[in-house]
């Protein structure tokens, strides 16, 4: 009798830019100061992109080396899932475009787009294309340059969001590992509080939108940190009980790293001590779909086989989730 095929984490890579944007480079663009960044968001610094340089070169980074690390030539990906709000263009997909620059001519690949809970969203579709037998490499990127759509002078979103991302490769399993479980969620009535509100079909580009900074990002803060405390701290909680987990069972929680009052609620709820919780929202800030695999790369030579991980997270739109995941290789 075969053994269920489940898609595991085979490699694993990040990249952010050299460009660092600090608490005290902010004080002297907009009316903040580090000790209040601080205090409410936990973010010290984020990295910052060129202009001109579009999302792709993160997942192209992120890519060729997870492959190089692999072994593997990237003509033998079959598929490769890009979640991200900050696409190079509208169309093609910037999916596409990372195949063509790294050479990945046997793929196919879409955008996915879901906020921060996008890099969730993708390893959970891609999971399911290993999971039917009929793929056998296929790359999720989780990457965001959010540096193209924020206003230097709203104190209230500059501060929080940076430029970055990583890419992780799955491949078949029968020994157990890998993508075990995953709770995902969404409730469109959230984008009231967290949208993009020109350059839609709704809102098309016009002079006018453009002088009124509607292409950049609105947040209405309160209500989005009162939906993200609650919904992210529970669905991990859930994920855990239907699984049979104690926290004594979990090994990381590697949570979406949008503020560190949210993350510290969230291993609350999990009885999780600090110990246990990935977090370097100090260094890269909120890097949308992007924080989760930049964690994991970071993490990556403590993590061991067999390790028992909560990924979690919760974006606009709104969405949330949360995938319970079993490392497959030592550090």
């Amino acid at each position: 009798m075969s053994r269920r095929i489940t898609a595991a984490v085979t490699a694993v890579h990040g990249w952010v830019p050299d460009r660092v944007l600090s608490n005290h480079d902010l004080e002297q663009m907009v009316d903040t100061n580090d000790a209040w960044i601080t205090e409410r968001t936990g973010i010290k610094e984020r990295r910052i992109m060129d202009r001109g340089v579009g999302t792709s070169e993160v997942g192209v980074r992120s890519v060729r080396a997870l492959c190089e690390k692999r072994g593997i030539d990237p003509q033998e990906i079959d598929l490769l899932i890009c979640a991200t709000v900050t696409p190079d263009h509208q169309f093609p997909a910037t999916a596409n475009i990372i195949c063509d620059r790294i050479g990945a001519k046997n793929a196919w690949g879409f955008d996915l787009m879901a906020a921060c809970s996008g890099f969730l969203y993708g390893v959970t579709v891609g999971a399911q294309f290993i999971e039917t037998g009929k793929y056998r490499k296929v790359v999720v990127v989780g990457a965001d340059k959010m540096s193209s759509i924020i206003d230097y002078q709203d104190r209230a979103t500059c501060i929080i969001f940076g430029d970055g991302g990583g890419a992780v490769l799955l491949e078949p399993n029968e020994e157990g590992l890998g993508v075990l479980d995953s709770l995902l969620h969404a409730d469109g009535s959230g984008c009231q509080f967290l949208h993009q509100k020109a350059g839609g079909s709704v809102k098309p580009a016009t002079i006018r939108t453009v002088e009124a900074h509607e292409h950049n990002v609105f947040q209405e803060g309160k209500s989005v940190f009162k939906f993200a405390v609650t919904n992210m701290a529970d669905v991990s909680a859930q994920v855990m009980e239907r699984n049979g987990l104690t926290a004594a069972d979990v090994t990381w929680l590697v949570p979406h790293q949008a503020n560190l009052r949210i993350i510290d609620a969230t291993a609350r709820r999990m009885g999780l001590d600090d110990s246990k919780v990935m977090i370097n929202i100090g260094r890269y800030g909120n890097t949308t779909a992007g924080t989760l695999p930049l964690c994991l790369w970071e993490w990556e030579p403590r993590l061991q086989k067999g390790d028992n991980l909560i990924l979690s997270a919760f974006g606009g739109g709104f969405t949330w989730g949360a995938v319970y995941l079993k490392w497959a290789y030592g550090g």
